[in-house]
C-alpha cells in the first residue's frame, strides 16, 4: 500500500518473482505448503524486499544462505557470500562437474482463433528456450538464431527466418552483445532456468484441426461429435511428426448427466466437476477420427 502513485509494471514484476522463489522453495506452491513452511517464507520476504524496495529477487542467490536443512556454522567466515556482491550474481564461484553437459529445451504453443466459418482470424507462436546447465567454473556461452533482424544485417536476408516480438531474457544475457549482432551471449546458472521467452505473430497451419457438429433433442438429449485431423505437411506421410500424448477438451452443458462416449481411437472420460469430456489420443495417426457422445440432461422439477 502506498500513499503515491506506483509503478504498476514493478508491482507485477515482483509478485511474479516472488511466487517464482516460492516454487523453487517449496516445488508446488500451495497453502498447506506455505503454512508449513512459514518461518522460511518470513526470512525469504525479509531478503526480497526491504524497506518496500525489491532486493535480491534470484533463488539462485537466495538459496545459498536461506537453506531448507541444517548446516554447520562456520564462524570463521561471517561474510556476506560472494554471489551477493559479484558482477556474476546468478553464479557461484568454484563449481566443479565431472562431465560438462548443456541441455537445451525449446517449448512453443500454437494460439489460434476460428471464426465459425472455419477461417482463422489470429495466430501466434509463444516460445520459450530453457537450459539445464551442468558446466564447470565460469563457462561463456553464445547462441545463434535465425533471425530476420541478423540477417539483414549480415545481407542474408532472402535466407529462411523469423521475426521475433516481445523477447525477454533472462538477466545473465549481454543485451548490447544482442542489440550490436543479435547474439545472446551469457554466462549461465547453475542448473534449470529460462534463458528467453518470444512471441511470433505469424500465419501458421494449426498442426491439428477440430470441427464440431451439436445437435439438440428438445429437452430429451445432445449429440456431440467431434473430428479431428492432422494437416498434410509433405507428400510422403512417413515424414510427417509424430504427436503423441494428445489430449482435447470439450466443454459441455452444466446439466449434463451420464453421457456416453464412441470413440474411432484413443479414450474419453467425463469430468463433472469441470464440465468437460477429455479425449486422450496416445499416438495421433494420419487420418480422420471421429468423438461421438450424447448426454441426457438432468431432470428439471417445475
Amino acid at each position: 500500500i502506498t500513499m503515491k502513485n506506483a509503478n504498476a509494471s514493478l508491482v507485477y514484476s515482483f509478485l511474479y518473482k516472488v511466487v517464482e522463489v516460492f516454487s523453487e522453495y517449496f516445488k508446488e506452491l500451495e497453502e498447506e505448503s506455505i503454512r508449513d513452511n512459514f518461518v522460511i517464507v518470513y526470512e525469504l520476504l525479509d531478503e526480497l524486499m526491504d524497506f518496500g524496495f525489491p532486493q535480491t529477487t534470484d533463488s539462485k542467490i537466495l538459496q545459498e544462505y536461506i537453506t531448507q536443512q541444517g548446516n554447520k556454522l562456520d564462524t570463521g567466515k561471517s561474510r556476506v557470500p560472494a554471489t551477493v556482491t559479484n558482477a556474476v550474481s546468478w553464479r557461484s564461484e568454484g563449481i566443479k562437474y565431472k562431465k560438462n553437459e548443456v541441455f537445451i529445451d525449446v517449448i512453443e504453443s500454437v494460439n489460434l482463433l476460428v471464426n465459425a466459418n472455419g477461417s482463422v482470424l489470429l495466430s501466434e507462436i509463444v516460445g520459450s528456450i530453457k537450459l539445464k546447465v551442468f558446466l564447470s567454473g565460469m563457462p561463456e556461452l553464445r547462441l545463434g538464431l535465425n533471425d530476420r533482424v541478423l540477417f539483414e544485417l549480415t545481407g542474408r536476408g532472402k535466407n529462411k527466418s523469423v521475426e521475433l516480438e516481445d523477447v525477454k531474457f533472462h538477466q545473465c544475457v549481454r543485451l548490447s552483445r544482442f542489440d550490436n549482432d543479435r547474439t545472446i551471449s551469457f554466462i549461465p546458472p547453475d542448473g534449470d532456468f529460462e534463458l528467453m521467452s518470444y512471441r511470433l505473430n505469424t500465419q501458421v497451419k494449426p498442426l491439428i484441426w477440430i470441427e464440431s457438429v451439436i445437435e439438440k433433442f428438445s429437452h430429451s438429449r445432445v449429440e456431440i461429435m467431434v473430428k479431428v485431423n492432422r494437416f498434410q505437411r509433405c507428400l510422403h506421410s512417413y515424414l510427417w511428426p509424430v504427436a503423441n500424448g494428445v489430449e482435447i477438451c470439450v466443454p459441455v452443458p452444466s446439466d449434463a448427466d451420464s453421457p456416453k462416449f464412441k470413440t474411432s481411437i484413443g479414450s474419453a472420460k467425463y469430468l463433472p466437476e469441470k464440465n468437460i469430456v477429455i479425449w486422450n489420443i496416445k499416438s495421433f495417426p494420419v487420418r480422420w477420427m471421429t468423438l461421438s457422445f450424447f448426454t441426457l440432461p438432468k431432470p428439471r422439477f417445475c
